[in-house]
């Protein structure tokens, strides 16, 4: 039985274009700006960027060559946890100041909250920071949705891609892997979590639907009737 569900969030419980043409352009647009105001009296953006220093094999007081290094991975999509961290304290001020809401498809949202109802235990697994995590679910077009979440998980648990990070939530769930249903629209990120275990659903909302032995859905409903048939 299935007791515990992991969900990837871009193009899984929210439109990739809103990563892409929303909060991207925006980390792009305000990081110069952002990090030459807080590198000298923010603790928290300074250690990221020492991160970024040593990363990019820069000097940690080359601030522009920082941004440089920093808009450079923004462009690519880089999974650097700095990165994503400095991303998620720029986000903050953005939901804060009401500049965007977070977007939750509506089955997404009306399903988490299912889920947590019926006892469900509801945790998050993504590249973006667990800051940022919290940010697109806290403030989502649908509300906060953050009561319905049990934790969260990022980069630093290990890449997606590798089977070994699933290993690693395993044992901080404390659970048994064929408990867990790990939700994502990436094939090799649900092969790596298949690989120690864990039961998944593969997320493909637009398009043709691909030929696979796993389960494919189209959104929330369809894991809901998976669910109930176990």
């Amino acid at each position: 039985m299935i007791r515990v569900i992991v969900t990837d969030i871009e193009g899984t419980t929210s439109s990739i274009s809103f990563v892409h043409e929303v909060l991207f352009p925006y980390a792009s647009k305000h990081i110069a700006d952002f990090v030459r105001a807080g590198h000298g009296d923010t603790p928290a953006i300074r250690e990221q960027l020492d991160a970024v220093a040593k990363a990019a094999g820069l000097p940690a007081d080359d601030i522009e060559g920082l941004i440089a290094v920093l808009q450079s991975w923004i462009a690519e999509d880089r999974k650097e946890t700095a990165l994503k961290a400095l991303q998620g304290m720029l986000w903050e001020r953005g939901y804060q100041q009401g500049d965007f809401r977070g977007h939750v498809y509506p089955d997404a949202a009306e399903y988490l909250q299912r889920w947590h109802d019926r006892g469900l235990r509801l945790f998050v697994y993504s590249s973006g920071s667990v800051k940022a995590q919290k940010l697109i679910f806290g403030y989502s077009e649908a509300g906060d949705l953050t009561p319905f979440f049990s934790g969260y998980f990022d980069t630093r648990i290990g890449a997606k891609r590798e089977a070994s990070s699933y290993r690693n939530i395993i044992d901080e769930l404390g659970v048994e892997p064929q408990t867990v249903l790990f939700l994502s629209d990436v094939e090799a990120e649900l092969e790596a979590a298949e690989a120690v275990g864990i039961r998944t659903a593969w997320l493909v909302r637009d398009g043709e639907l691909p030929e696979t032995g796993r389960p494919v859905m189209r959104n929330f409903e369809d894991v809901d009737k998976l669910l109930m048939q176990r």
